[in-house]
């Protein structure tokens, strides 16, 4: 019988001669697996459900959806009840329709041309402008508070029976914005990203003036003024004003007799009134009996609403210099003596007559009014557009 073999720790080790060989497949293999091993670490994981969207656009990061504003202080409104439907999308939508300028038939105006945030949305000067520099007649009224009248009744002459119709008219207005609704549809569809946007407001991303005018009035439902220092005091805080204010007060609702036509929340009846503005007996061949503007009557023609203009807000009257339906006060002191002076003519609101204000009264209704001044409709415009 043959010996076993006794195994020595020599075998199965490569002769010298082929250990080069060897080491080389054995480094090849090291650093294939290295490869394989890096390219394992970098390879995206697996999706287990729907693909994750590209990065939002710059005007949906500037500009997204947040929850409807709570009411300010002193304003006891609620959004859901606006006679407009109010929602975070419509609000969005209706916010980059109200600054964008390619509502406008040659792409310079929108609607806070004339209605700009940091006057209260309403504008410094005595008259509107409007596209190719055509100027109006009227200034800009502010849309504070504006979903909530006592009377649904629009612009200077009560013109438009809602918000969504005030909305929409500037835009057709061939001194404003000159636009069709056939231009409007063409302009918006064309652009993608308002596509999106009426597709999250609306259902679906059909686009019409309509739509158009609902969001633009649904965003304006939410520029909602309170919380000012008259508010405060109001609600008891009798440090809120200060002395020559609180005069101002009760002479406002007092002997002034202010509040006949200023009144409620918003310091307005949203009814016309004939306070002797723009009559020039001088030129009675003027547009209507010595009025170059004939108000109310030209939408009435009730010889009652002669040079008859609506009642507006007092919130935040202090930033919205000039005054009047037709800029004709450049201070809120000369808006005040206006009063102390009324300029008489055959069409004169009764109320007017008794009115019991004097030149030493001025300095305190106007530390009230000044008084009035409050927050919540603050914004700017977004710093992109939806494409």
């Amino acid at each position: 019988m043959a010996a076993p073999r006794i195994r020595s720790y020599t075998d199965g080790v490569p002769s010298p001669s082929s250990r080069p060989l060897a080491w080389s497949c054995l480094v090849l293999a090291a650093l294939a697996f290295v490869a394989l091993s890096c390219r394992a670490s970098v390879r995206p994981a697996p999706q287990h459900g729907p693909q994750q969207p590209d990065r939002e656009p710059p005007w949906e990061l500037d500009n997204p959806v947040r929850p409807l504003p709570a009411p300010p202080p002193g304003l006891e409104v609620d959004l859901s009840q606006a006679k407009v439907e109010v929602t975070p999308e419509k609000v969005r939508l209706g916010r980059w329709l109200f600054f964008d300028g390619r509502l406008s038939r040659d792409g310079t105006v929108s609607c806070s041309t004339c209605h700009r945030p940091e006057h209260a949305f309403s504008e410094p000067t005595a008259h509107s402008t409007g596209i190719g520099g055509r100027e109006g007649t009227r200034k800009a009224p502010p849309i504070l508070n504006a979903a909530f009248p006592l009377f649904d009744a629009y612009f200077w002459d009560g013109r438009a029976r809602s918000l969504v119709e005030q909305a929409k008219g500037p835009i057709v207005n061939p001194v404003e914005m000159g636009n069709t609704p056939e231009g409007v549809e063409r302009t918006i569809s064309a652009i993608p990203g308002y596509r999106r946007a009426f597709r999250q407001a609306f259902g679906d991303d059909r686009i019409d003036i309509d739509r158009v005018a609902e969001a633009i009035a649904a965003y304006e439902a939410t520029r909602l003024s309170g919380g000012s220092a008259y508010d405060r005091f109001a609600a008891g805080d009798e440090n809120a004003v200060a002395p020559l204010a609180r005069e101002g007060f009760e002479l406002f609702f007092g002997r002034a007799r202010c509040s006949a036509c200023h009144l409620g929340p918003s310091l307005t009846d949203s009814q016309f009134h004939n306070v002797g503005i723009g009559y020039d007996p001088e030129r009675p061949t003027l547009v209507e009996h010595g009025f170059p503007d004939p108000g109310r009557f030209a939408v009435t023609g009730a010889p009652a609403d002669v040079g008859a203009f609506k009642t507006p807000t007092l919130r935040d009257v202090s930033r919205h210099a000039p005054y009047m339906h037709d800029g004709s006060s450049p201070t809120l002191e000369d808006a005040v003596m206006r009063y102390v002076n009324v300029g008489s003519n055959p069409w004169l609101d009764p109320a007017m007559r008794e009115v019991q204000v004097t030149p030493a009264d001025v300095p305190a209704l106007v530390a009230f009014l000044r008084a009035l001044d409050g927050t919540g409709f603050e914004d700017s415009a977004p710093r992109s557009l939806p494409r």
